[in-house]
This record gives structure tokens, sequence and C-alpha cells, in this order.
């Protein structure tokens, strides 16, 4: 045995090397016959494979430009790690982006802007910057709410996202006055951290589901009842990532911590329908609506990707008809992406986001509805320029939620749907978790949402205002095409939005902080 561990010893590194090649050259021709390119280029053929698996990364760092990658450019993602880290985010000698590209943003200024007093909120606290309306007010809702923030947390479940990702948003949005958008996952202990929260469900219930799979009422008033951190309940009916599609949560999955948060069995495949069980029509969820709002006292409101316009015609008529209906609707993008979903649904299925908003809102104010209800926007808005079009168009608050995770770490390596996200955001892996820093990342996620807000502002007083919901559609210039180069939104949408009711700022911080009457609820 000795001599032949002398003789093994002898043997050169090389021959060692050479040997391990000439055994994966005759297992690539002889044993496998998956793949034909190590088949045919037997040891070469993989360094092709490996080349392929790490393209991304490749492109994104070193063949891509800074405004060329999508979802997000680099310069977008710069903007948000520096805005969170609160380092400098500005940019020096002008900009590199084509202002002549179709869709490309201009916000007018005015001749000579609006400055805030002394002694006016914004000047005391620059990144100061609520909701004008009240969610809940116009129908009296018991428990109104008005969002102490412009700019919030979507829906994003503990299951996608990890339990310290979640935990540091959660932390983040109680620091910056924000709420925090459970997803359809259920409210998990890590959104009860002390940020606001949104109660968001879809077609599987979870968190207020029974034991058949149902919608139960009598889960959703002990969950209200027991968390009186949710300000509001939101009912999805469709995300921008996979519209009219349900999903699977396979039983391997499910922990018994997923389970009892979820409500459902441990190990078991979990089956989300593409559709609704607990209405089947516009009328239906109306009454849904009505009845969790009677039952728990806070508003409720829909969320929907945009697609065909008749249900949501037939929707505003019934409201107009009946006093009845969501207080807030949340409309997402179909560039919405958090979601895993098949290509043929994230890249085709449903409108983008400023076709469908555009859509949706002009039905209702052509219906004398866009008072009554909160619109929240969702879709690639977290950047100010975005947001000040956005609030041009009808929006009163933004949700963010890829931007959020980059806020609190993500890299945009885009395998959320592997398990395997490196940056511990969007996975169940507690070695790759353990990565995040909650107290640190809960600090960044809190600053990117005041230094937006503080830039926002910036804007709008820039064009004359105090505060963007006074924004109007003529504020705002968009490239069309070469043969009508230019043109403001009214022209290209064919709406002009529902003047906001607001007086001043002073108001709005009183409201949210000495409890003083909101500007909706005295106009309505």
């Amino acid at each position: 045995m000795e001599s032949v561990l002398n003789v093994l010893g002898g043997i050169p590194w090389w021959a060692w090397v050479l040997f391990f090649i000439v055994l994966v050259a005759l297992r690539d021709i002889f044993f496998q016959k998956a793949h034909t390119i190590s088949h045919n280029f037997p040891v070469i053929g993989h360094l092709r494979y490996w080349l392929e698996s790490i393209g991304p990364e490749m492109r994104q760092y070193f063949v891509a430009n800074n405004r060329e990658e999508l979802p997000f450019n680099r310069i977008e993602r710069g903007w948000i790690y520096a805005s969170a880290k609160k380092e400098n985010n500005y940019e020096g000698f002008g900009t590199d982006r084509d202002i002549y590209a179709h869709q490309h943003i201009f916000v007018k200024n005015a001749m000579i802007g609006y400055q805030a007093p002394k002694g006016h909120p914004n000047a005391e606290n620059p990144n100061f910057l609520p909701c004008a309306k009240v969610i809940g007010a116009y129908n009296k809702r018991k428990k109104p709410y008005r969002p102490a923030s412009v700019i919030n947390v979507s829906a994003m479940s503990f299951g996608s996202l990890s339990a310290r990702a979640v935990e540091s948003l959660n932390h983040g949005v109680g620091k910056s006055q924000a709420y925090h958008n459970t997803g359809e996952g259920g409210l998990s202990p890590y959104h009860k951290t002390g940020g606001d929260v949104m109660f968001h469900f879809g077609t599987g219930y979870f968190g207020v589901r029974s034991r058949e799979g149902n919608f139960s009422m009598e889960k959703m008033k002990i969950l209200v009842d027991e968390n009186p951190c949710i300000k509001a309940i939101e009912i999805k009916l469709s995300q921008g990532a996979k519209p009219g599609k349900g999903g699977v949560l396979p039983g391997a999955k499910i922990s018994p911590e997923i389970a009892n948060i979820r409500g459902v069995e441990v190990g078991k495949d979990v089956l989300s329908p593409a559709t609704h069980k607990a209405f089947s029509n516009i009328s239906e969820l109306v009454e849904l609506i009505e009845n969790i709002a009677e039952e728990t006292g806070l508003p409720v409101g829909i969320k929907g990707a945009i697609g065909k316009l008749d249900q949501w015609e037939e929707l505003a008529k019934l409201m107009k008809n009946t006093g009845n209906g969501p207080d807030f609707i949340t409309i997402d993008g179909g560039e919405g992406g958090t979601g895993a979903a098949p290509p043929s649904f994230a890249d085709h299925v449903s409108l983008p986001w400023v076709y469908g908003f555009s859509s949706v809102y002009r039905i209702f104010k052509n219906h004398g509805l866009t008072e009554r209800v909160v619109f929240i926007g969702s879709g690639k808005l977290g950047f100010p320029a975005k947001a000040a079009m956005a609030f041009a168009m009808g929006v009163d608050c933004i949700n963010v939620a890829r931007e959020a995770m980059m806020s609190i770490g993500c890299i945009q390596a885009q395998i959320c749907h592997t398990n395997r996200c490196p940056s511990g955001v969007a996975t169940q892996s507690k070695w790759l978790q353990n990565g995040i820093n909650i107290p640190l990342k809960s600090d960044r996620l809190a600053q990117y949402f005041k230094t937006f807000r503080k830039e926002f502002l910036e804007i709008t007083h820039a064009a004359g205002y105090e505060h963007p919901c006074q924004f109007s559609m003529n504020d705002i210039q968009v490239n069309v095409d070469d043969d009508y180069l230019s043109s403001d939104l009214e022209a290209v949408y064919s709406y002009q939005k529902t003047e906001v009711p607001f007086n001043n700022m002073q108001e709005l911080y009183d409201c949210v902080y000495l409890g003083g009457k909101g500007v909706l609820e005295k106009t309505s």
C-alpha cells in the first residue's frame, strides 16, 4: 500500500490534470447524450455553457452602456443606491440620455418657481410630502387613512422575499412614515415591526383563507382586530408581471412558518387560481368591498393591471349609481416584475402603465368619480421625473417594488425565481439572507424614500407648485414620434386630470401630526 502511495505521489500535477481532462472527454463522448455541443466538442464545449451562464453579468458590467440595460439601467440603479446611502447622486457635464427618444419626459419649469416661506413645513422638513387625499373619506369609512408619504412599498410577499428583506422594508417604512403592502402571502411577523401596513390578498386568500381555500370574513376581522398596524385592505385582481394567471406554491417550499402565515398545509402544493372564488362579476366585487369595509372599518381598494376596459366601465357606472365601491384603485403596469412569470405573460399581457392608467382614469373622470377615489400608480415610477408625470396624469400616491428592493441591496441579478438571489433579498436560503443587516438596510430604504420625496418636491417647486397634486397634464411634455415630436400629456392621452382639492402644505402637516381635518373630508 505504501509503495502504491509513493508511486501516486510521484506523478506530477500536470499529469493529474491531463488524466481528469481525459475522463471528462470520455464521459462527454460515450456516456452523456443530453448535450450535442459537449459530445461533439468534448471538454471545450463546457466552456461555451460556462460563458453562457455568466453572460448576463458580463453584459451588465462590461458590455451594456449606462442607459441600455433593462428593466433598470445603470444610471437608474446608481441613483437609487446613492440616494439610499445618502451619497452624491448628482451627475456632471450634462445628461447622457437621448432627450429626443420616444417617451422622454420633460417637466415644464416655471419662470419663477415656488419658494417655501419661513415656518413652512418643507422649510423645516424638506422631505415632508403626504398624500393630498384621504383614503376612505368619501365613503365615510370608520377608519379613513391618509398616507403620510406619497411613495410607499408595493405588494411583495414573505415567501417571494426573504424574512430579513421584509423586516428591513417594514422597519424602513416606519422610519420614513410610509406604508408597506404585504403582497398576497399573508401578514407575517416581519411585517409588524413598526410600519403602517396595507393588507393585500389575491385568489389564494392567504392569511384570510378557510380550510377549503375560500375567503373567510371571520379571519379577516380577527386579523384586523389583532393588528392595528393594518390601515387599509387591497384586493388583487391582477398584477403587472402575470395578469390573469394563477400560480402554484410547491409543497417543498412550504415551511411550518409559511404554512401558519398563509393558512395552508405543510408540504402540500397550493394552487392560486387565475380568478377569484369570492366573486364572479363586478356587482359581487363591489358587494365584497362594502362588506369588508363594514366589518373591519378600514378603507378597501382594488389592484389591477389593465387590458380590456369594458368591466372598468361597468365598475364606474355601478359606483356612480350606488355610491359604493373601492376607496382606492392601484393601477399596475405591464412592466411590473417582482412576480415570476412566463415570458409570454411578462412581455405581452396587459398594457404598460402610462397606457393602462390613462385609459382607466379617463373612464372614472367621464363618470365624475375621480375625486372620491385615491389613485395609486405602480410600475417603475420610483424616480422623481416619472413620478411628476404620474401625478400630472392623476395619481395620488405611488408604490415601488423593485426600486425598494434595490435600496436594500438588490443588484438586478434577475434570478428571483430560482431561490439563489445573491443579495439575500429574494430567497429563502438562510445563508444568503444572513448577508442582510436589518438596521442598516432599513435605514437605506428610509433614506431612499426621503431623498425621493425631497427631489420630487424640488421638481414640484421648480414647476411653480407647492404640492405635486397640483401638477396638470399641461405641465409635462413627452416625445411621441418623428412626425409629432413632443406634446403635452393632455394632447397625447386626450383628457385633463381633475383638480385635486388642496389648500396648502401646512394643512396637511396639521392633519398628519396634529390630527387636523383633511382637505377631502371638507370638500366631500
